[in-house]
C-alpha cells in the first residue's frame, strides 16, 4: 500500500501544479480511466459497459476527495481506495447536494474535468499525454494484467472445440478472464464462416467449424491488455498460413517504427506502405490499426492526422488485419526504449519475425 500511496501523491502533485497554472479551484475526474489512474488502480466500476463509475474524484490545492453515495462508500473505503483520499458521501437520491458541496470546496472557482458539465472547463491536453506515460509501479501492474490475459487466452483456445458456438467461445473467454480477476471489457469471437467477412465479429450462435479467432480487451487496475489469437482444428491451409504471415510482417513494420519520438501518423503511413507491399492496398481502410493503449483500450488510434509522438513508458497495441487473419498484442515501450510484449505467453506457439517472437495460429 505504501508504494501505491507514493504513486498517488506524485500524481496529486502533478494535478495541483496544473491547477495553479490554470488558476483553477479544482479538478473533477469522472471517467473510469481517470479514476483508476489517480487512485493507482482502484475501480469505481459496477456496470462494465459504462465509461463512468459509481464514484468520482475531486482534487483541490489542499485536499483530495472521492465523491460517492451511501450505496458504495463502505465497499470503496474497505476494498478499493488508498489512504490518500477522504470520502464525501451524499444521498444517492439528492445529487444536487454533491454539487453544492463541490461549489463550497472550490470557492466557486473554475473547475476542470475530463467530462465537463455546465460551468466546467476541459482538462488541458498535456494532462492526457502525461497520463499515457506509465510510472514504474504502473508498468509492474500492467505486466501482471498482460500475463494473466495471455494465459487466459491460451487456456481457452487449447480446449475449444469446432462444435462450439461463437457464444460459447466468447463465454469461455470471459470466464477465464474473471477467474484471474480480469474484467472482460471485450470478447470477440468468430468461426470459420464469419472470420473472412467481418473485422469486428461480435459472437453469434454459429458454430466455429475448422478455425476460430478470439479477441480480448481485458482490464484490471484500470489497465487494458489487448490481444488476438487464432486456433485451427486440423492443419492450417497454405493460403491461411500465408495470410497470417502477411499480417505478422505488416505488424513488424509498425513495431520496427515504434521508436521514442516517432509520431503515430508516421507509423500509420508505415503500415499503409506495408499493406501495399504485401498486396493489400485497401486493407488499411477496412479496419483501424490500433495505436496507444493503457487506461483506455485505445487511448489514441493512429490515423493520417494523429501527430502524437511515442515516448518511453507508453504502451501500444497494433492490430493489422486482412480478411481471415489478424494479429495483436499489448507492447510496452520500456524506459530503455525497447519493446516488451506484455501479453506474451511462452505456452502459445510462436515464430520469429524480424527478431521478435510473434504468435502463430494454434493448430490442434
Amino acid at each position: 500500500m505504501q508504494n501505491r500511496s507514493d504513486e498517488v501523491n506524485a500524481k496529486l502533485a502533478t494535478l495541483r501544479a496544473g491547477l495553479m497554472e490554470a488558476d483553477a479551484g479544482g479538478v473533477r475526474l469522472r471517467g473510469t480511466d481517470w479514476f483508476t489512474w489517480i487512485t493507482a488502480g482502484a475501480s469505481p466500476t459496477v456496470l462494465l459497459t459504462a465509461e463512468t463509475g459509481v464514484a468520482e474524484i475531486l482534487v483541490t490545492l489542499e485536499s483530495a476527495w472521492v465523491l460517492t453515495d451511501e450505496i458504495e462508500a463502505r465497499r470503496l473505503e474497505e476494498e478499493e481506495l488508498p489512504s490518500n483520499f477522504d470520502l464525501l458521501v451524499t444521498p444517492w437520491a439528492q445529487p444536487q447536494e454533491r454539487e453544492a458541496r463541490v461549489r463550497d470546496m472550490t470557492d466557486g472557482a473554475i473547475v476542470l474535468s475530463d467530462r465537463p458539465q455546465a460551468g466546467e472547463a476541459p482538462l488541458p491536453h498535456g494532462w492526457r499525454r502525461q497520463r499515457r506515460i506509465l510510472l514504474d509501479s504502473e508498468i509492474e501492474r500492467y505486466r501482471l494484467v498482460g500475463r494473466l490475459a495471455g494465459e487466459a487466452m491460451t487456456e481457452v483456445l487449447s480446449r475449444a472445440e469446432p462444435g462450439w458456438k461463437e457464444y460459447q467461445l466468447a463465454g469461455a473467454g470471459a470466464e477465464a478472464l474473471w477467474a484471474r480477476g480480469l474484467e472482460p471489457a471485450l470478447t470477440l469471437a468468430a468461426g470459420a464462416n464469419r472470420l473472412p467477412r467481418y473485422r469486428h465479429p461480435t459472437p453469434t450462435r454459429e458454430r466455429l467449424g475448422n478455425q476460430a479467432m478470439l479477441v480480448f480487451c481485458a482490464r484490471k487496475f484500470g489497465l487494458f491488455a489487448n490481444l488476438t489469437r487464432f486456433v485451427s482444428f486440423g492443419p492450417l491451409s497454405d493460403a491461411a498460413a500465408e495470410r497470417h504471415r502477411h499480417v505478422r510482417e505488416i505488424e513488424a513494420a509498425a513495431l520496427q517504427a515504434c521508436n521514442p519520438g516517432k509520431r503515430l501518423d508516421e507509423i500509420y503511413r508505415t503500415l499503409d506502405h506495408a499493406y501495399q507491399t504485401h498486396g493489400y492496398p485497401d486493407a488499411i481502410r477496412e479496419h483501424h490499426q490500433g495505436g496507444l493503449t493503457g487506461y483506455l483500450s485505445r487511448e489514441v488510434i493512429a490515423t493520417p492526422d494523429t501527430t502524437d509522438p511515442l515516448t518511453e513508458g507508453m504502451a501500444v497495441a497494433w492490430n493489422p488485419s486482412v480478411p481471415g487473419a489478424k494479429i495483436e498484442d499489448t507492447i510496452l515501450i520500456t524506459p530503455d526504449g525497447e519493446l516488451e510484449n506484455l501479453t506474451y505467453d511462452p505456452a502459445w506457439p510462436h515464430t520469429t519475425t524480424q527478431g521478435r517472437p510473434r504468435p502463430l495460429p494454434l493448430e490442434r
